[in-house]
C-alpha cells in the first residue's frame, strides 16, 4: 500500500525548482506544486519535452505560472548558467527539488574531467544546491529534497579515493550514497538558517529508467509504483508540517527511516563535502 501525502498546504507566492520535470516522478512533483498554485520552475536538458510537460501542466492546473529553464547536469558550466539566472531573476525560492538522475550511462568523462554518471547524479546537484544557498535563506524556511535511492545500501563503505571512477551498476549506488551524506553534512552546516534538507527513497517506480528494457519495462508495468506513487515522499517532505527537527534525515514512502548501513561516517561526510567542492571548483585543490 502506498502513502499519499496528505497535507492540504497552498503554495501560492512560493517559488520551487524542480530537476528533470519533464517526466516521471518530477514531472508528478511539477504538477502537484502547480495544482497548489506554486510558481514553478522546471529545470530541464530536453527543452522539447520540457515545454510539452509544461503545457500539460498549465492545462491540468490552469496555473500560467510554470516556467521551463535549461540545464545540462552533464555539465558544470550549464549548471552555474542556470544558477546565475535563477539567482538574478527570481526574488525568492522556498522549495529545490534535486530530482533529476540517470542510471547506466556509458563510462565516459565530461568536459569538467569528472564521470558522467557522478556529474549528473551527485556532483552537479551538489553545485546547484551550493550555489542557490543565499536565496534559499533569504527566503527561509525554505527546503531541500535530494531524491536518492535504496541503490545506496549496495555501498557499505564509501571509498572517497575512488569517487570519480567508473564502476557499473555500483557508480549508481555510489551516487545514491553521495546524495545521502550530502544532505546530512548539508544539515549540519545550515543550522540556526530555517532551511533544511531531506533525502529519500521513491521506491521502485515504473519511470524512462527502465523503458530501454523489454522485460524490465514489463515487469516495472506489473509491480512497480507508478510516477504519482513514486512522487510522494517528494511531495511530502516538501509541504509537511513539523519535519524540520528531522532536518538532514532520510525517508521512504511519507516515513522517516533509520541510517543505511554505509551512511552513519560523520567525518566521511565531511571529507566528502570537502572534496566535493574541490571537484566542481568551489575550493582549490
Amino acid at each position: 500500500m502506498v502513502n499519499f501525502c496528505k497535507s492540504k498546504k497552498c503554495l501560492l507566492g512560493k517559488t520551487a525548482i524542480v530537476t528533470g520535470a519533464n517526466t516521471g516522478i518530477g514531472y508528478e512533483t511539477a504538477l502537484e506544486f502547480a495544482k497548489r498554485g506554486c510558481r514553478v520552475i522546471m529545470a530541464c536538458r530536453n527543452q522539447e519535452k520540457a515545454h510539452a510537460a509544461r503545457e500539460k501542466i498549465v492545462q491540468a492546473t490552469g496555473n500560467e505560472n510554470v516556467v521551463v529553464k535549461s540545464i545540462n547536469l552533464d555539465t558544470l558550466s550549464s549548471v552555474r548558467a542556470f544558477a546565475k539566472d535563477i539567482n538574478e531573476n527570481e526574488d525568492r525560492l522556498d522549495l529545490l527539488v534535486n530530482n533529476a538522475g540517470a542510471a547506466y550511462l556509458p563510462d565516459q568523462t565530461t568536459e569538467d574531467g569528472l564521470q558522467l554518471e557522478m556529474a549528473c547524479n551527485y556532483f552537479s546537484p551538489f553545485l546547484l544546491t551550493v550555489l542557490l544557498l543565499d536565496l534559499l535563506k533569504k527566503s527561509a524556511p525554505s527546503r531541500i529534497i535530494n531524491v536518492s535511492s535504496t541503490a545506496a545500501l549496495f555501498i557499505r563503505n564509501l571509498n572517497l579515493e575512488e569517487l570519480n571512477k567508473y564502476a557499473g551498476w555500483m557508480l549508481y549506488c555510489r551516487t545514491k550514497l553521495c546524495q545521502i551524506y550530502f544532505t546530512q553534512e548539508l544539515a549540519r552546516r545550515l543550522e540556526g538558517t530555517e532551511v533544511t534538507t531531506y533525502s529519500l527513497h521513491p521506491g521502485a517506480v515504473n519511470t524512462e529508467f527502465l523503458r530501454s528494457s523489454t522485460l524490465g519495462s514489463w515487469v516495472a508495468s506489473k509491480m512497480f509504483k507508478t510516477a504519482e506513487e513514486g512522487a510522494q515522499t517528494s511531495i511530502y517532505l516538501a509541504l509537511e508540517d513539523g519535519i524540520e527537527e528531522h532536518n538532514g534525515e532520510h525517508f521512504e514512502d511519507c516515513k522517516r527511516v533509520k541510517p543505511y548501513c554505509g551512511a552513519r561516517d560523520e567525518e566521511k561526510r565531511k571529507k566528502l563535502w570537502e572534496i566535493s567542492e574541490e571537484m566542481v571548483g568551489l575550493r582549490q585543490k
